[in-house]
This record gives structure tokens, C-alpha cells and sequence, in this order.
């Protein structure tokens, strides 16, 4: 079930808008819920949660660029897609993190390659993640795009597929939180995404990436029990020394 808010303060347009997403998407067999909203207060206002939210920037009142802002406070997460007659807010959307921008008239081709994306990504965002703060926002990381977490005194980097990013954290509580989700703290230092270990050792582990992550000596047989467990879990076998 996909959940979409359009907010247009013009009535006819803002229906207009709701039934051709609402179109698309049965053709799509998509289900959905959509709700109208008619000024970025009544958007706010709203107690529902919407995976998707068609916004029109020029409103009366608080405009859509001051309404994204304000979600954006409340829900880092939701895709936003800003609707408009003129392209001269496209630059000011990246600043809000907007999915998409259509210009009007909308035409149904373009809606119905945002709707594709949009089900691809809240497919993708149903899978696990943690909530970090990195310079002064909010961060999601999918867990299975992170190979493993360095500990740096009060300083946590996540190594990903995306690259590595810090954040202040405290590695007890990270590792409470990703307690059976496939991590193990195999040193002090370390906290391993177990789905990225392709061979080990006393010594070391090696990530299929090719890096390598010291295994302490007091954590290798705990380690290689981890191992173990995971790969059953994943339907494979692994033998531990």
C-alpha cells in the first residue's frame, strides 16, 4: 500500500493531480491511499503518514519550499515531489532533498516514471536501516549496504558501498541496536557486516571488498560461531576451526 499526500491550493488541480496518480497506479496494480490537502498547513496538520507527497511550490499562505522545510524536520525520509508551473525553484529543491520536480501541466509519462521510482525506493527503504546524526542531520543507512563500523574514540565511521561517513556515537549502544541483525564485534575497534566476510583467520578476516579487519584473540571462536550461524541462516555452510 503506497500512501500519497497531494497538497495544491488550487482545488480543481489538486484533484486533477490525485486521479491521475490514482489512474496510473491501477493500471500499475499498485494499491494506494491518497489524500488531498489545499495549503501546506493543512499538510502539516495531518496526523497520517505518507510515503509520497506531490507539493505545489507557489501557494498562498505557506508556500511549498517553507512546507517541504517543515517535513522535512518531522520526516527526513519521505520523498517529496514538487509540482509547478516554473522551473525557477529547481536549484532551491535539492536544498529540501526533493525526489522529483514536474513541471506543469504534468504530463502522465513523466508522473508515471516518478511513481515507478518512487515504489522502487519505498520498497527498498522497507528494508533495515539505523538513523545516525552526521553534520547536524539525520542519515539513514541501509544495513545491507555496510560492510563494517570503525570505532574511533567518540567517533564512529561507517564504511559502506557509498563511500565512508562519521558520526559521534557510542559503539555499546550501536552494538545493542544491531544485536542480531548479522554484525559481530569481532575487536574492540570493529563491528563486521557478517554478509561481507569471505575468508578468516586467527588473525584476520578479509571483506569481499578486500579489506582487512583484525579478529582479537579472545573473540575468534565467538566469532566463528557467528559465522557459522549466519550462513545457515543464509541457506550455506561454514566449518570453524
Amino acid at each position: 500500500m503506497l500512501w500519497i499526500a497531494v497538497c495544491d491550493d488550487e482545488v480543481i488541480e489538486c484533484s486533477k493531480i490525485a486521479g491521475k496518480i490514482r489512474k496510473i497506479l491501477e493500471e500499475m496494480n499498485v494499491s494506494c491511499t491518497i489524500r488531498q490537502f489545499y495549503s501546506g498547513r493543512e499538510l502539516l496538520r495531518s496526523l497520517e503518514t505518507f510515503d509520497l507527497i506531490f507539493l505545489d511550490i507557489i501557494m498562498g499562505g505557506l508556500d511549498g519550499m517553507r512546507t517541504a522545510q517543515m517535513v522535512r524536520e518531522k520526516a527526513f525520509d519521505k520523498l517529496l515531489v514538487f509540482i509547478s508551473a516554473s522551473r525557477d525553484y529547481v536549484f532551491d529543491a535539492y536544498d529540501v532533498e526533493a525526489f522529483q520536480y514536474l513541471l506543469k501541466p504534468i504530463e502522465d509519462k513523466k508522473l508515471k516514471k516518478v511513481l515507478q521510482k518512487a515504489i522502487q525506493k519505498t520498497e527498498r527503504q522497507s528494508a533495515a536501516f539505523i538513523i545516525v546524526s552526521v553534520e547536524r542531520q539525520k542519515r539513514k543507512f541501509f544495513l545491507d549496504e555496510i560492510y563494517y563500523f570503525e570505532i574511533r574514540g567518540r567517533m564512529i565511521d561507517v564504511h559502506g558501498t557509498g563511500g565512508v561517513f562519521s558520526y559521534y556515537g557510542q559503539i555499546g549502544l550501536l552494538e545493542s541496536e544491531l544485536e542480531g541483525k548479522g554484525f559481530f564485534r569481532c575487536h574492540k575497534s570493529y563491528l563486521v557486516n557478517l554478509k561481507y566476510v569471505d575468508i578468516y583467520n586467527r588473525q584476520e578476516l578479509v571483506l569481499d571488498n578486500g579489506e582487512r579487519i583484525a579478529i582479537a584473540k579472545r573473540r575468534y571462536q565467538m566469532f566463528c560461531g557467528e559465522v557459522l550461524k549466519y550462513m545457515r541462516n543464509m541457506g550455506g555452510m561454514c566449518d570453524a576451526d
